[in-house]
């Protein structure tokens, strides 16, 4: 996809608002790395991945993403031999433990979710070897006594030792001798040692090791002999235990080497399972709905609205209330609009005065098209049409910039080179202000060339212009058709809402009535506006008539994308009957040829037991689960694993 258009549509401020739902390091990972899909069958195939975990969402049934990390790279230290140190592990061991809980999840979601199921069905549960793990290492990344013998032997040595330290040093404290020489009646611990603080002028006096002396040079602290022979000893244990703390970790280490294959493939799938979950998130939220994906190039988006504008309004704080002096109050929204192109014309030229919602359009349509494009549902109503473009190329501006010069002229005219470089059939182009930034003849003209340039071409496009003589191409082209951002004269604001099959109109004099300017004035403005477009009878004839087709052709389209959804519904029904009833089928075969010795599950106790006798004339089949046999109804054995069991 073109980077630059994805830089003008704010691709990345949606790929942060995904990440924002995402439970890991995983999924924001893979949520700010989203690339449009291949094809149109991965495309539905990650929309109705989507559709279920919204679904599953909705039922409770939301993924358990505790205790997951990002391990990949430990994974495969420990697949060559690599010892983890104990917190490495710690977060391997709780990772691992997600595994399983994701493995579970998998057995408790609904039947009807089969994709999400397909999808976990090659996790496999390696809970245990993270409970190995924590019976191993505390929270705190402490490897226990429990997890050698000889690592629970070496340390309780080390406690006898310890006890016999200290019951030294309480001895050699009650001697009143040695009490006199002190500086202060207490022993004190430099490092893993216990030394006494005798006077400078003593020192002599108390054999042993000094280990340091005071900062006034008064005090020396001196390990005694007879501790310092028990300290060396410690030494030797210290290092036994620290021997035996590495065969733990090592051994630990080797455990989830043996398990790095399926795990890594397992973090692979919750990684996507976390992004779904997240597209899922994000789509109730704001709610957002499935696009129909086409390879048609019909675009048909209903009550679309800007995820991004969705997202500010949210968030900012009240906006003040606008008055106005024939309405209510009113506050800030995002007013949802419908386009529509591929329906009898391919090009839409969007005429109106600035900052009536133009550039908006344009943005909502090609961001909401990358959206589908990447798997996701998209602000916009049930039912939408969205085609799998190939390439969605934009030129827009910044529409409330203060100047045109000419190099933002020449920078357009470079864009727009550049377009129709990689345009296709099967692209979308969104130009934004077409001929503007020159004179507006010559404006008119090359953009009436380059309309004629995206028809030539055949691709779907949408063009907006403030050029008055832009408004009459779409009615020498049947494969054109205007577009307009509807005005409310009474308020003097544009409402946003776009109107298919108008042209825009600058109102510029209908204003003026409203503000009161001179009747002589306003007459002359009309004269004059009479001679500059000569036949204007018959082009508002000519008009009207198209916004009444257009009026009846969306209708008609209406009704058709309704029964088009009816049959569809009907026909998954229907599908879905027939799998029951082949179902239903293969269980009473599987039934009818029970024979002893065969394996069952039977849903009463939840167990798989053996056959061991079958009474057709009755109905039951005797089954041996556990230590006894039981007698059941047919209709509770079922295959052995079956979900529905």
């Amino acid at each position: 996809m073109d980077a630059h258009t994805l830089g003008l549509l704010q691709f990345d401020t949606v790929r942060d608002h995904l990440a924002g739902y995402a439970a890991s390091s995983l999924g924001r990972d893979l949520a700010r790395r989203l690339e449009p899909l291949p094809d149109l069958d991965a495309c539905r195939r990650q929309i109705g991945l989507v559709t279920e975990m919204v679904a599953a969402l909705g039922l409770g049934q939301a993924p358990p993403f505790g205790g997951l990390h990002d391990i990949r790279l430990l994974a495969r230290r420990a697949a060559i031999g690599t010892m983890l140190t104990a917190e490495q592990l710690l977060q391997v061991g709780e990772t691992l433990s997600c595994t399983g809980a994701i493995y579970r999840y998998r057995m408790r979601l609904a039947e009807h979710l089969a994709g999400l199921i397909d999808l976990l069905s090659g996790i496999e549960d390696l809970g245990l070897v993270g409970k190995s793990i924590s019976g191993c290492i505390d929270g705190r990344g402490h490897v226990l006594d429990m997890a050698s013998k000889d690592l629970a032997a070496v340390r309780q040595l080390l406690a006898d030792l310890d006890e016999k330290v200290k019951w030294e040093v309480r001895r050699l404290l009650q001697n009143p001798e040695l009490r006199k020489i002190l500086s202060y009646p207490n022993a004190t611990i430099h490092g893993d040692h216990y030394v006494l603080p005798v006077a400078a002028n003593h020192r002599h006096k108390v054999h042993g090791v000094v280990h340091r002396i005071s900062p006034t040079g008064e005090t020396v602290f001196i390990e005694p002999t007879s501790i310092a022979n028990l300290s060396a000893e410690r030494v030797t244990l210290k290092a036994d235990e620290d021997r035996e703390v590495k065969r733990v970790l090592r051994r630990l280490s080797g455990e989830v080497g043996r398990v790095a294959k399926p795990l890594a493939y397992a973090l692979d799938v919750i990684a996507h399972l976390d992004l779904i979950t997240a597209k899922a998130r994000y789509s109730r939220d704001y709610d957002m709905y499935p696009a129909d994906l086409n390879a048609d190039g019909r675009l048909w988006l209903r009550q679309a609205r800007h995820p991004i504008l969705l997202s500010l309004f949210r968030n900012a704080d009240p906006p003040p209330q606008l008055e106005t002096s024939n309405s209510k109050p009113e506050t800030r929204s995002v007013v949802p609009i419908d386009v529509r192109l591929g329906y009898g014309f391919n090009l839409l030229v969007i005429t109106g005065p600035n900052t009536g919602g133009k550039t908006v359009t344009l943005k909502t349509t090609g961001l909401l098209c990358l959206m589908a494009r990447c798997g996701m549902h998209i602000p916009a109503g049930e039912g939408s049409q969205v085609p799998l473009f190939s390439h969605i190329l934009a030129d827009i501006g910044d529409e409330q910039s203060l100047e045109q010069s000419l190099s933002t002229f020449s920078s357009h005219v470079t864009r727009i080179a550049a377009i129709f470089g990689q345009a296709d059939a099967d692209s979308l182009v969104l130009l934004d202000e077409l001929g503007a930034g020159t004179d507006p003849t010559e404006g008119a003209a090359l953009g009436r060339a380059i309309l004629d340039q995206l028809d030539q071409v055949g691709c779907r496009a949408i063009v907006t212009t403030h050029l008055g003589d832009l408004k009459t191409y779409a009615f020498n082209n049947d494969r054109a058709e205007n577009g307009a951002v509807e005005f409310d004269v009474e308020t003097m604001r544009p409402t946003y809402r776009l109107l298919i099959g108008q042209y825009g109109m600058s109102n510029a004099l209908k204003i003026a009535k409203r503000l009161k300017l001179p009747k002589e004035l306003l007459k002359k403005a009309h004269k004059y506006l009479r001679k500059r477009r000569g036949k204007t009878g018959e082009l508002a004839r000519l008009q009207e008539l198209r916004e009444e087709a257009e009026k009846a052709k969306e209708q008609a389209l209406a009704a058709q994308h309704e029964a088009d959804r009816q049959k569809a519904a009907f026909e998954r029904a229907r599908a879905a009957l027939d799998r029951e009833a082949e179902a239903e089928a293969e269980l009473r075969a599987m039934r009818a040829a029970l024979k002893p010795g065969d394996q069952v599950h039977v849903s009463r106790f939840g167990k798989v037991g053996k056959v061991a006798r079958v009474d057709l004339k009755k109905g039951t089949v005797t089954v041996g689960v556990g230590i006894g046999q039981w007698e059941v109804p047919f209709d509770e054995v079922f295959p052995p694993g079956e979900r529905g069991a």
